[in-house]
């Protein structure tokens, strides 16, 4: 039996198809209240999209536990071999809209939502293990530069590499960007990474330093720019497509959990800050440790309820695993829970895609579209049995002290880092990345901003920058000297 149409308030619709009018060729009339709900209702059917990684694609699964981890970390996720826990994985795109082609050259989102048994545990990461910036008060200006110009409203070249030149910080990114990864053939065929650096804490009370790797079962593919712009042209939203119909067909996706764990005064004492998401920790210093996989095996039933009302964030921990001093880090603790408020509404974690599979206990009231609320007791302390404090969630206590002030980074190289991941790469892979540097920089007007960067690859390694410099025409001595003679 088919259901009979009704208004949002449960009432009796009879005509959906012509508006009450006076007389057959009258005007509409006001107390058409169905006609006046329908249209109020499509006035305000979008939501505000990310401000970042607004274009994006999403699927559910599950975690599976292959490696004990309790010596290091007493969260529930990773303790017990054969655990699974539900999961929600959601690709996307950084810079550009969400009805941007997704095949565009472009640093991927890579943020998981574990529906563990104690709660919510996002790990919001990307497909680069390393990032633009290393200070969130940079981060607001990152953005600007990749998005639109004030005046003309186009995507600018000359806007991204105006920042990207002045940013030293920002050679590795970009590096890693303009190589072969920086443009998967899919979402299936890239790796994803925590990219900043997190801390575990086992039952005893003792603390480590852990990167999250996700490393693709399905192998790392990537496509070419020219072959990017030509599927750009007919299918803007190519990645989703490529994902939902894999799983569509039972082609599930896996990828394998990997961690770095550096014991905690190690890490504080290591070569490199590994509190600088600009920086990587070496694999030969600490190799991956297998902790588990985890399968893409069902798409969404609702792409708007399961995908674009999903809520990511860093701040977002379980008993076991806490933030760490990285600034960046540190900033998004506060970014995203405020972008979602904005986005979503005040109440965004009671929404089912958000929600723990625990109970929610807390003195939390009211507010826009709260939901599912009773006469429990709205105030602490009470006497009136009310949710009491589980010091069992302690966090581990670090010693920070130290004199306020705007600080420059604790590490202030910023480029060896890219040196090494250019000298790894295959002479094939060099020249692409060239290439891809080169026509990208002869779209931007500034002789100085082209110099500029050149002058941070060639400090990154001089084989690196004078190769950008000869094919864009440069004069290596301004290129060694970052500024061109008038």
């Amino acid at each position: 039996m088919t259901d009979k149409l009704t208004t949002g308030e449960g009432q009796a619709w009879a005509d959906n198809n012509h508006s009450l009018t006076a007389g057959e060729r009258g005007p509409v009339l006001l107390q058409d209240y169905q006609l006046l709900e329908k249209l109020a209702h499509f006035n305000r059917e979008r939501i505000p999209e990310r401000v970042v990684h607004a274009k994006g694609a999403g699927a559910k699964g599950v975690f599976k536990l292959t490696h004990d981890m309790k010596a290091y970390t007493k969260a529930d996720l990773f303790n017990g071999v054969g655990k699974e826990t539900p999961i929600l994985l959601r690709f996307s795109q950084v810079a550009g809209e969400s009805g941007y082609p997704d095949t565009i050259r472009d640093v991927r989102g890579f943020a998981l939502k574990f529906y563990t048994q104690v709660g919510n545990y996002d790990i919001v990461g990307n497909n680069t293990p390393v990032f633009f910036v290393n200070d969130p008060l940079k981060f607001p200006d990152f953005i600007h530069s990749q998005k639109r110009d004030p005046r003309t409203h186009r995507r600018d070249n000359n806007m991204q590499w105006d920042f990207w030149a002045h940013s030293p910080e920002s050679t590795h990114q970009v590096t890693y960007l303009m190589g072969d990864r920086g443009n998967p053939a899919s979402y299936r065929t890239m790796n994803g990474y925590g990219s900043h650096t997190f801390k575990w804490v086992n039952a005893q009370g003792e603390a480590y330093w852990v990167k999250y790797h996700f490393i693709s079962q399905q192998g790392v593919q990537n496509m070419t720019d020219e072959v990017a712009a030509k599927i750009a042209g007919t299918d803007t939203d190519y990645l989703q497509n490529d994902l939902f119909s894999a799983i569509e067909t039972g082609n599930f996706p896996k990828w394998t959990v990997y961690v770095q764990i550096l014991p905690y005064q190690e890490g504080l004492d290591y070569k490199y800050d590994i509190f600088d998401v600009t920086k990587v920790v070496s694999h030969h210093d600490y190799p991956l440790i297998e902790v588990g996989e985890f399968t893409l095996n069902e798409n969404p039933e609702n792409y708007f309820t399961d995908v674009e009302e999903a809520a990511f964030s860093p701040a977002n921990f379980v008993p076991g695993i806490e933030a760490s001093p990285d600034k960046l880090l540190q900033g998004r603790l506060f970014g995203y829970k405020d972008a979602e408020r904005y986005r979503l509404g005040a109440n965004y974690e009671q929404l089912p895609v958000n929600r723990p599979l625990n109970p929610v206990h807390n003195y939390a009231r009211d507010g826009f579209m709260a939901a599912k609320q009773d006469r429990s007791v709205n105030y602490e302390p009470n006497s009136h049995g009310g949710p009491e404090e589980d010091h069992s969630a302690r966090i581990h206590q670090d010693a920070v002290n130290g004199k306020i002030g705007n600080y420059k980074p604790y590490d202030e190289d910023n480029f060896s880092a890219a040196g090494r991941l250019y000298r790894v790469m295959s002479e094939d892979e060099r020249t692409r990345l060239v290439t891809t540097i080169v026509n990208n920089l002869k779209q931007v007007t500034s002789q100085e901003v082209r110099v500029l960067a050149a002058h941070n690859f060639y400090k990154a390694d001089p084989e690196y920058g004078s190769r950008v410099a000869e094919q864009l025409g440069l004069r290596i001595e301004d290129v060694k000297a970052g500024k061109a003679e008038a």
